[in-house]
């Protein structure tokens, strides 16, 4: 098999699970329990909480754990619009090319009476900081702009963002999924006040993220009950996951420079072996400000559909786009949004590499979609 769809979900490393093993069995305890041999589980999750915030350079007392992305970014669009409400703020703005658990949360609560606008981007996947200028205002409750593209890997300007959305009074949120553990996130200089991530996406395991808040938000607890998470999410914490999430992003802060430089390497490969030979074939987003492993790959007239049946008989993962988008029947927002038709979005692929992958997997790769698409020419 060779995998080349790490923007839907990456493999566990196995220092990752060796470290979490030891929380399933041995010490097992709930850390909200008084007696030491709880304390000492709740001692192991306060030094993950520290391990998480030092990546961004925040404080341990702005991360909350998690589920994983989509819980957060509900939580963060959810607080910060009934917040917002409170000062006479119902407009929530967000991009144009966001991902569905942003999307969809929006689509929620404008049906709870938001006005729901929705930034363009131009055709690389970027928006533009004079964009948001024009369609900030007195009534924008909260500015939402994903820091990397699933889809696309175009990576925005989150700072000059972030900026200009508290210029105005709102707050700034974003989406750090696909770009936490891959490309330096350090939110010192930057306004931002609520960031999203998942441990899944970076060689941790699924079903644990966190959601950054900075410290004095009055939002509102996402889950009622007990005093967990400092009253804003009750329920007994997920350790295993929490400590697993915490050792992936330790590696990932120490591994990132020679990862994402071998990812682009990768990358490019793929890029050029496809594109010296299909001049017709186009890539999507921007080629300079992109994740690293990302290639977003438009094959005119060769539909996604039987391109990825051709590749997965060939033992090649790829997608046509977002995994949380799968079976949808609607051309990618994402890809109409750059301006594609939806002809052209529905021939689309996207291939994430990781640093895992070998260049001999790659051109393996590359000769199949050349073949493939030399065939469906010549047919």
């Amino acid at each position: 098999m060779i995998y080349l769809d790490n923007a839907a979900t990456t493999r566990t490393d196995p220092r990752v699970l060796e470290e979490m093993l030891p929380y399933f069995s041995e010490y097992y305890g709930n850390p909200s329990a008084a007696y030491q041999f709880s304390q000492r589980i709740r001692h192991k999750v306060d030094a993950c909480r520290d391990q998480v915030a030092s990546c961004l350079g925040v404080s341990a007392s702005e991360i909350y754990f998690t589920s994983g992305g989509s819980e957060s970014d509900n939580w963060a669009l959810s607080s910060a619009f009934e917040a917002g409400k409170e000062q006479g703020r119902d407009q929530i703005l967000l991009s144009a090319i966001e991902h569905p658990a942003v999307y969809n949360t929006a689509l929620a609560l404008e049906r709870q009476g938001a006005d729901v606008q929705f930034l363009p981007v131009d055709k690389e996947g970027v928006v533009h900081p004079e964009t948001l200028e024009k369609a900030v205002s007195s009534r924008t409750a909260i500015v939402s702009v994903m820091a990397a593209n699933n889809e696309i890997g175009t990576l925005e300007p989150i700072g000059p963002l972030s900026r200009i959305a508290h210029e105005a009074g709102a707050l700034f949120h974003t989406d750090a999924v696909q770009a936490f553990g891959h490309i330096p996130l350090l939110l010192e200089g930057t306004q931002v006040d609520l960031l999203s991530a998942s441990g899944h996406k970076f060689g941790g395991p699924k079903g644990v993220g966190f959601l950054y808040i900075k410290e004095g938000l009055p939002l509102m607890a996402l889950v009622h009950g007990g005093s967990q998470e400092r009253n804003r999410r009750a329920g007994t914490e997920n350790v295993p996951g929490i400590v697993g999430m915490a050792k992936a992003a330790q590696l990932a802060m120490v591994q990132m420079p020679a990862r994402a430089e071998k990812e682009r390497m990768l990358r490019d490969h793929l890029i050029g072996r496809v594109s010296a030979l299909l001049p017709q074939v186009h890539l999507n987003g921007s080629y300079e400000r992109r994740l690293p492993g990302n290639a977003s790959l438009t094959f005119p007239g060769l539909s996604s559909e039987t391109a990825l049946i051709r590749l997965d008989m060939e033992g090649i993962c790829a997608s046509a786009g977002s995994a949380c988008s799968t079976g949808a029947l609607e051309p990618s927002r994402v890809l109409t949004a750059i301006g594609l038709s939806a002809q052209e979005a529905s021939c689309t692929l996207r291939f994430s590499v990781s640093a895992q992958n070998t260049i001999e997997e790659i051109d393996h790769t590359a000769s199949i979609l050349i073949d493939m698409y030399q065939k469906f020419q010549h047919d």
